[in-house]
């Protein structure tokens, strides 16, 4: 069978004809066994506070990592590779050198530590639990994820943070000991229900491996499953989120619709702009998540609440699969808004739900199997990527495949999402059947992605001149991290809802 499957590929090659992703679905290589260092080359903190970082690093274990110009106040576990400590306490950039080694070889890097007032200078990865757990949410799940993000290799392509969703505070009214109860203490502190019976340790669970760790709340009285939030206390609740050790908040509007007077921009922001001066006001690097849908055109004022990140559109998890799958619409709407993105500062169209997750509109239930072909899952994740969305897994951790795991750890794809100019991809080109997304990168090159929108193959094409590039062109395959050579014009045959993932250098046109 495997001899059949490899004779017909190499026919389908020869004669020209693009394999369908999803009769061979593994396309990124596998890391090889000498170090190879991922994750983001620059990196936003403020003055004085607590900094934990991770080197993100393939290759085989051990390894033995080194920081070269490293802040004195900031100490690297070399065998680990987690750096710990403080961040300098002067404003300015400085320049690290990471360097990771094993018997098989050596790898360096350069990291740049920007100490100012902007955090995430490159779109924020990790995972959230809710479309995989929604209400089954635990303490014990959390830890299990983290446990997960490393041993999968996750951490290793720069996923980062282990985020909680809605459902660990206490739910008013539930019958549920575990779930019900006094909703705060005696001085108004929120309280977990029972299903998390120690944040702070929990947080420490999360920070001894390298990650950080993150929660969810809302400006209404409740959360959008009905538990308690933060309406009128709202100082309280972000000095507890600090003290258990949170280090990034997502905001839902959700009841507050009960509070706000009108649909005005003024009313809208009102909730953001307190809790955002609040957490900015830490002394704790808290990346702030506005989740508010779109309304009232938050990429516009987003940043200026406080924010890193926005949400623009609805649950992509909730959009129905008509002639695409849902995700395109979330995807589609927010490439419309790239000139209001860029570091410290992203439009973030939800999560990334691939490989095994829970049923949409589902609230109990083991995770399934996502309805979405294999060439509809490398054209979601090959979009944020180039959309500089935040990447943010919503799938089941505890029950990640090959597939999935190539899908989310390409280091090139990653490489796209975060690079240092953060630049979002803007629309090039637009129709029924294709959809043409190009971000420039720090090298000069440029990320391009093909997307087939239509029920059938398609081929498809890219000049130098609409990419403002004249002579050949140099073509790389990002998905299979492989050289396409010199060309004048691109012309692949793209699969049924797939994506030509490609990057691509030329000489600029004057």
């Amino acid at each position: 069978m495997r001899l059949r499957l490899f004779l017909t590929v190499c026919a389908a090659l020869a004669a020209g004809v693009t394999v369908a992703a999803q009769d061979m679905p593994i396309l990124t290589p596998k890391p090889g066994s000498a170090p190879k260092i991922n994750g983001p080359k620059i990196y936003g903190a403020r003055p004085g506070h607590d900094f934990i970082y991770r080197i993100p690093c393939t290759g085989e274990r051990p390894l033995k990592f080194r920081a070269s110009k490293l802040p004195p106040s900031l100490k690297l576990d070399p065998a680990t590779g987690i750096i710990t400590g403080k961040v300098p306490p002067k404003i300015g950039s400085y320049e690290v050198t990471f360097r990771a080694a094993n018997k098989a070889g050596s790898a360096t890097r350069p990291f740049k530590l920007v100490v100012g007032d902007t955090l995430a200078l490159t779109p924020p990865m990790g995972w959230n639990d809710w479309y995989t757990y929604r209400n089954q949410i635990t303490g014990n799940l959390m830890r299990e994820a983290a446990d997960l993000m490393i041993s999968s290799g996750m951490a290793d392509y720069g996923y980062q943070y282990v985020n909680i969703d809605d459902c660990w505070m206490v739910k008013p009214g539930d019958p549920n000991p575990e779930l019900g109860g006094e909703t705060r203490d005696a001085g108004g502190g929120i309280l977990p229900n029972k299903r998390f019976p120690d944040m702070k340790g929990l947080t420490a669970y999360i920070h001894a491996k390298g990650l950080r760790a993150g929660i969810y709340t809302g400006p209404g009285p409740l959360t959008c499953a009905g538990y308690t939030a933060s309406y009128q206390h709202e100082d309280a609740d972000a000095r507890r989120f600090a003290e258990w050790g949170f280090d990034f908040l997502k905001y839902d509007w959700c009841s507050y619709r009960q509070i706000v007077r009108n649909d005005s921009l003024e009313e809208r922001k009102k909730p953001y702009d307190l809790m955002g001066g609040i957490v900015k006001r830490l002394g704790r690097d808290v990346v702030f998540n506005l989740c508010q849908y779109g309304m009232s055109d938050v990429w516009r004022w987003g940043a200026d609440a406080g924010g890193q990140c926005w949400r623009t559109t609805g649950d992509v998890g909730n959009m129905r699969r008509n002639q695409l799958p849902g995700f395109y619409e979330a995807g589609v709407a927010n490439a419309k808004l790239a000139d209001y993105a860029g570091p410290g500062r992203w439009n973030d169209p939800d999560y990334l739900i691939i490989g095994y997750a829970g049923r949409p509109r589902q609230r109990e239930g083991p995770p399934t199997k996502v309805e979405l072909s294999a060439d509809e899952q490398y054209s979601y994740m090959s979009m944020w990527s180039l959309m500089a969305a935040p990447l943010f897994f919503s799938g089941a951790m505890n029950m990640l495949d090959d597939f999935t795991l190539n899908v989310l750890c390409n280091a090139e794809v990653i490489d796209v999402n975060q690079d240092v100019l953060g630049k979002q991809a803007k629309i090039l080109r637009q129709s029924d059947g294709e959809l043409l997304l190009v971000k420039p990168l720090e090298d000069g090159s440029k990320a391009v992605g093909l997307f087939n929108l239509s029920a059938a193959p398609r081929k498809m094409k890219l000049a130098g001149a609409e990419l403002e590039m004249t002579g050949p062109l140099r073509v790389r395959d990002v998905w299979r991290q492989r050289e396409l050579g010199m060309m004048k014009e691109y012309s692949p045959q793209v699969a049924s809802h797939g994506v030509a993932f490609v990057r691509v250098w030329g000489k600029a046109k004057h």
